[in-house]
């Protein structure tokens, strides 16, 4: 048995909906029990031992071990941790210190980290129905444009908090394996025709409209608070991803309408997130912010979405490509997004009209946009403004996404594509796109499994290139020896049928874009999944579309 990790849990988690100390322990399936039992006696007994309630518990089962979480106020989850250390050290005979210094060492965290006023902020938050959001460094009441903000350091006593300003502003959720990125960017296109201003967070960075507070990866509940605090929005579109869920839990406890995209193999072999069940659960965490009151989101074209489904107790709204689900609320139908509902059927735009659909052959930005239509459609907007945000998405409004240029007569078309599921969505388009060669670029990061890495190779064939350059990525290569990824996303591609002689290795993404340009020919189309290099890659053809 190992303990793999012990840490703060600061929002609504996959164990429970309390802030806690979460703690992922390696061990036998058999033994999991019997840890959990002595890890829950060690815990207990060290919290009575300073003085402290006893704490309320939650254990899950996980793929290789268990999760085991106890709660305690927010101002003491460092303490807490700490104190989980020493349970584990004393419960696996692992301790190097007496007993008394573990607790007086447990105790100065204790003190160094407690804030009074915080709590009492919370509670008062609590007792008025408040929007509250707190971290390390802030503290805050209301969203939005109704926000008062204060160092987590130098809390206001109660009664100087102006409790009549504090409001909730429309909070759409975004989660998924694929499309998250751009359906979030949907959503927020079409709130802003609506005349909203709108806190748009996800992967690729922070916007209010198209105003861009910060790049980088936001999908995490930092990114959450940093949106919900921005007193010029109104609104908020907040991606959700994987990695934030497993490790911080969700950014706030309620939401008017949470959407999940899909469930397929991405970012599997973390603890927590080794199998598609786990992932579901982790993506699931969403539909408990909206289970009062709001509206779940799902893709009635994935079966473990389907099947999950019913175990949800609020309402469910449902979008599929499938033109002949009656029972579905958004589809197509003769060429346009539907939204068919008591008997009815309004109509909501043409799918040729969605640039980002390439005139139809883009089938997954079909998906995206029936999803963003039936989020906003749940936080009050009309069909009208569905369209007209729909429709006036451009190519470079989704940066790096289904992104289509031609250069010299040859085109090229850039994605982020990065996982079996999206790359085979790709080749679904490209298969649609004529050309008279075609060349495929991609590139994986080292930290997918082996059979992952096989599973990308496989859908990257179906593009039906004459040649692939594998791109190495050493700063992606997590642990990876030089030259592994590449050897075995070699292997299937030559079990695959692609001849050896048309595999090219190359160091990074724009090598492969030098090497793609210089071997294409007018009418070839050039395939560029892109992990690291997205933004350079994109400039660069840009100015060489516009000439």
């Amino acid at each position: 048995m190992e303990l793999l990790d012990c840490r703060r849990l600061t929002g609504p988690n996959l164990l429970w909906d309390r802030p806690s100390v979460m703690m992922d322990i390696a061990c036998p399936a058999a033994d999991a029990a019997a840890i959990e039992s002595g890890l829950r006696a060690e815990i207990t007994g060290l919290h009575e031992r300073l003085g402290w309630a006893a704490p309320a518990f939650s254990a899950k089962p996980r793929v290789g071990g268990l999760s085991l979480a106890f709660d305690g106020p927010i101002d003491r989850l460092y303490a807490g941790i700490a104190l989980a250390e020493a349970a584990w050290s004393r419960f696996a005979g692992q301790a190097t210190e007496p007993l008394e210094a573990s607790l007086a060492t447990i105790a100065e965290r204790a003190a160094e980290e407690a804030n009074p006023a915080l709590l009492a902020l919370q509670a008062r938050a609590q007792e008025r129905q408040a929007p509250f959001l707190w971290d390390d460094d802030e503290v805050s009441i209301g969203f939005g444009t109704s926000t008062q903000i204060w160092p987590s350091a130098n809390l206001p006593p109660l009664d100087a908090v102006d409790w009549q300003r504090p409001a909730n502003i429309p909070i759409a959720l975004v989660t998924g394996t694929n499309g998250k990125t751009t359906t979030s960017r949907m959503c927020a296109r079409i709130l802003h025709a609506a005349g909203h201003r709108v806190g748009l967070s996800s992967t690729e960075g922070i916007w209010i409209d198209d105003l861009t507070l910060d790049e980088g990866d936001y999908a995490g509940p930092g990114g959450a608070r940093t949106i919900l605090r921005q007193q010029q929005a109104d609104a908020a579109v907040l991606e959700t991803a994987r990695g934030g869920l497993l490790r911080r839990g969700l950014g706030v406890e309620r939401a008017d309408v949470a959407l999940i995209t899909n469930i397929a193999a991405d970012h599997l072999g973390d603890f927590g997130s080794r199998t598609l069940a786990e992932l579901l659960e982790i993506k699931w965490i969403i539909s408990r912010a909206v289970v009062e009151g709001g509206i779940l989101v799902l893709n009635a074209d994935d079966p473990m979405l389907v099947e999950k489904a019913g175990t949800h107790p609020g309402k469910i709204a449902w979008f599929s490509l499938d033109e002949s689900r009656s029972d579905v609320e958004f589809r197509p139908e003769d060429g346009c997004l539907i939204r068919a509902r008591d008997d009815a059927c309004q109509r909501l735009c043409r799918i040729s009209d969605i640039p980002l659909t390439l005139n139809g052959a883009a089938r997954h930005n079909i998906a995206n946009a029936l999803a963003a239509a039936a989020v906003c459609t749940y936080l009050g907007m009309d069909a009208e403004t569905i369209a007209v945000g729909l429709t006036g998405m451009q190519q470079e409004d989704n940066p790096g996404r289904t992104n289509l240029y031609e250069v010299n007569g040859v085109r090229v078309l850039l994605d982020f594509a990065h996982n079996p599921h999206a790359i085979a969505a790709t080749a679904e388009l490209t298969t649609r796109l004529s050309a008279r060669r075609r060349l495929l670029a991609f590139a994986q990061a080292g930290d997918r499994t082996d059979e992952l890495l096989q599973d990308c190779a496989r859908a990257a064939w179906t593009h039906g290139p004459e040649r692939v350059i594998i791109s190495e990525l050493a700063k992606y290569a997590r642990g990876r020896a030089p030259g592994e990824v590449h050897g075995i996303l070699r292997d299937e591609l030559i079990r695959s049928g692609c001849p050896p002689r048309e595999i090219i290795h190359v160091e990074t993404e724009t090598d492969a874009l030098d090497h793609a340009l210089a071997w294409a020919q007018p009418g070839d189309l050039l395939i560029m999944l892109v992990l690291g290099e997205a933004n350079a890659l994109r400039t660069r053809l840009s100015l060489l579309a516009a000439g």
